[in-house]
């Protein structure tokens, strides 16, 4: 049987962006994001819940939100959900936690709001077009574009409608 293995979070993060490396060189940064939801209680009351959700970011996109995110900012990220297991030290007990791995991740609003809309994509996808990253107008300082056709605009997209 087919299994699915997707996650999409669109959220504010809740601390900044600290990259480590491992020691063959690879970037990896732990990201805390807040996702809330509204909805309305059975009297009618307007309720806001919210969710907390680690993500890891390894490579370029780990870089990249180490450089350009900070605590309060948005973000979209894509990736997968993957079980950590340990035997806590103190305890002895079996220990579980769910985390997600990201493997695309976009900044969310303007320049004073945590990014620029550019597009970091992580895990073993490459990026296709290194000629789009070009120097940005100067006191612009949001991260160059890559990526391909993920980079583009949801305006392009419009047009694909075949309805």
């Amino acid at each position: 049987m087919a299994s699915v293995n997707k996650v999409m979070l669109l959220g504010n993060l809740t601390r900044d962006p600290e990259i480590r490396y491992t020691p063959k060189g690879t970037a990896v940064t732990d990201l805390g994001m807040a996702i809330n939801r509204i909805r309305t209680g059975d009297n009618g009351e307007r309720i806001e819940e919210v969710t907390y959700v680690d993500v890891t970011l390894w490579g370029r996109s780990a870089e990249l939100a180490g450089q350009y995110l900070s605590k309060g900012r948005s973000v979209f990220i894509e990736g997968r959900l993957q079980l950590d297991q340990w035997d806590d030290k103190a305890t002895g007990q079996k220990r579980s936690r769910l985390r997600v791995v990201g493997e695309n991740m976009q900044f969310i609003g303007g320049q004073g709001q945590g990014g620029g809309g550019g597009n970091a994509q992580g895990g073993n996808q490459q990026q296709s077009k290194p000629a789009q990253q070009q120097q940005q107008p100067s006191g612009d300082s949001a991260p160059p574009q890559s990526g391909g056709a993920a980079a583009s605009s949801f305006d392009d997209d419009a047009d694909d409608i075949p309805f």
